[in-house]
């Protein structure tokens, strides 16, 4: 692969360069913003198990580690493709952008892959997504009102011009930015600690029965469905971007019906940027073993983690790799075969 690789920031300028973006829906500000340090999560859940899949800890291991959850936002079209690092993902949620597109949150904690992307921009949705983890978001830029709102949430970021970004040239901007995760870490290095669970884990034995569902398309607008197919007890995304033998091990698909509103200005293509609101109540289907299970989901405010309940109770997400999907419970919606 022939890169051209940034300078590297150094380890006290934290002030990050946020190039512009000049097609595809990014609103990166060419303005310098320097990210602003989350507070170090307390030591929460079980010690023995990775709080962004409930996964035991091999031995040898440790769930406390010196980087934070690290979010990654990546391209979502196919102009993105070969997607590179998706398979060495713990969680990913998928969030709609403008344009009727989509775009990923790639969520890093048990394992740091070196090179990934490609990256892009930040949105105000992101706050809900990564908050109740105190993770760090690695992105291309932002808009000047959303990285106005990410500081004021509290929200550490990492963009084009830190330690590790760079430039592919075999491919065009803005769909070449890519950078070493592994740089990334080092330079988030924060003291020891082991986030909250993101999900309510447990066994999936605790599954209601719920119903047969072996397909599943999440429609998120008249532009962009993803497609997956219950096979060899995992779920395969039929229409995914990801690097042949890099695709996500999806255990789990969890489609959250959420709200979304109007983020308050405009892209460069002249698009409304629209903004997920992950926080309030909805409704919640949850694909495992080829089947469904209804429920509904609950999240107090941004920063607090989501709760899923059915009529009988709470409901767990089977411990493994999860992938979330955002649906617009208005212009969205989810089908089942």
């Amino acid at each position: 692969m022939r890169r051209t690789r940034t300078a590297l920031a150094t380890a006290t300028a934290l002030s990050l360069c946020l190039a512009l973006s000049a097609c595809g829906g990014d609103e990166d500000s060419p303005e310098k913003a320097a990210s602003t340090p989350t507070p170090t999560a307390e030591v929460s859940g079980d010690p023995d198990t990775w709080p962004l899949t409930g996964l035991p800890v091999a031995d040898g291991k440790e769930s406390i580690q010196k980087h934070p959850v690290l979010v990654l936002k990546m391209d979502n079209t196919p102009s993105s493709a070969p997607q590179e690092g998706l398979g060495s993902a713990d969680l990913v949620v998928e969030e709609l952008v403008e344009g009727g597109v989509t775009r990923l949150a790639a969520f890093y904690y048990s394992k740091i892959p070196g090179d990934v992307g490609p990256v892009r921009s930040m949105r105000a949705s992101d706050i809900g997504i990564v908050a109740p983890v105190d993770g760090a978001m690695v992105t291309s830029g932002a808009a000047g009102v959303t990285i106005s709102r990410i500081k004021k949430a509290g929200i550490e970021f990492f963009a084009e011009g830190a330690s590790g970004f760079y430039r592919e040239d075999s491919r065009s901007a803005p769909y070449n930015l890519f950078t070493n995760l592994q740089d990334v870490a080092k330079d988030a290095t924060t003291k020891p600690a082991r986030p909250v669970d993101y999900l309510p884990f447990g066994p999936a034995e605790d599954l209601p029965a719920g119903q047969e569902a072996t397909s599943i398309a999440a429609s998120f607008s008249a532009g962009h469905t993803t497609e997956w197919t219950f096979a060899k007890d995992a779920y395969v995304n039929e229409n995914t971007f990801a690097a042949d033998g890099d695709e996500f091990p999806a255990d789990t698909v969890l489609v959250l019906k959420v709200k979304v509103g109007d983020a308050g200005y405009l892209d460069p293509a002249g698009n409304p940027v629209p903004e997920t609101k992950l926080e309030g109540k909805g409704e919640a289907l949850l694909f495992h073993g080829g089947r469904l299970v209804r429920g509904t989901w609950s999240k107090d405010s941004l920063e607090a983690p989501l709760e899923l309940a059915t009529k009988a109770g709470p409901l767990t997400v089977p411990v493994g790799h999860t992938w979330v999907e955002l649906v617009p419970d208005d212009g969205g919606d989810v089908t089942f075969e």
